[in-house]
């Protein structure tokens, strides 16, 4: 359970990227707002884990985003600057990220609070067509997160530790998509613990 905790938390930091979060998450340019709905799936059971409501920029980059519990609490908000972005939290000092250009397609994306401590920092490495085809984070656990393509679609995430072991492997499917080519329904199974999780997604567009 631990591990899919994490997950969420790296499918979270996500927002912090500069690259084009339509291109790293295979979304249309024309997007405009996207609603994200984490759930687990338990002995036919679903419950929901987070709400995460995204509005973006005419270049596909992420304005605004905010993140909600199963409550409706707000967990997180993130809102673009021009040179950073701001993360804020309820229970906790916001967190200032910048990212930084490095060769071979990476970006490094660093988080500091507003005393300069540095709370967390990845490096994100894309494919050449904007894909994210590894996340590697440099606090603890130091995890890797490593996204496969099946026909140009994500079809498995693979999350090892810094010693390149498996902790947890995730297939997935998108179960249903919209008339231009969204997915509004993906499916994710945990190799590991077989535990399965659904998002669901609406888009708007403009």
């Amino acid at each position: 359970m631990k591990t899919f905790y994490f997950f969420i938390f790296l499918l979270t930091i996500q927002s912090c990227a500069t690259k084009k979060y339509t291109k790293a998450r295979q979304l249309p340019d024309e997007i405009k707002t996207l609603t994200e709905k984490i759930a687990v799936i338990t002995n036919n059971q679903k419950k929901l884990l987070q709400t995460k409501e995204i509005s973006f920029t005419k270049n596909g980059r992420i304005k605004y985003s905010k993140t909600l519990d199963s409550l409706g609490n707000i967990i997180q908000e993130t809102k673009k600057k021009l040179w950073f972005t701001v993360e804020s939290y309820p229970d906790k000092e916001n967190y200032y990220c910048k990212t930084r250009w490095k060769p071979h397609q990476r970006e490094r994306i660093s988080c500091y609070t507003q005393k300069r401590f540095k709370k967390s920092e990845a490096v994100y490495h894309y494919n050449p067509d904007g894909s994210i085809n590894k996340i590697a984070d440099h606090f603890a656990p130091f995890y890797s997160q490593y996204y496969y393509y099946t026909n140009s679609r994500l079809s498995k995430i693979i999350i090892k530790d810094k010693n390149g072991s498996i902790i947890d492997d995730f297939l997935i499917h998108c179960v249903n998509k919209d008339e231009k080519g969204t997915c509004l329904k993906e499916i994710r199974i945990s190799t590991k613990t077989k535990q399965t999780q659904e998002l669901l997604f609406h888009p708007k567009y403009n």
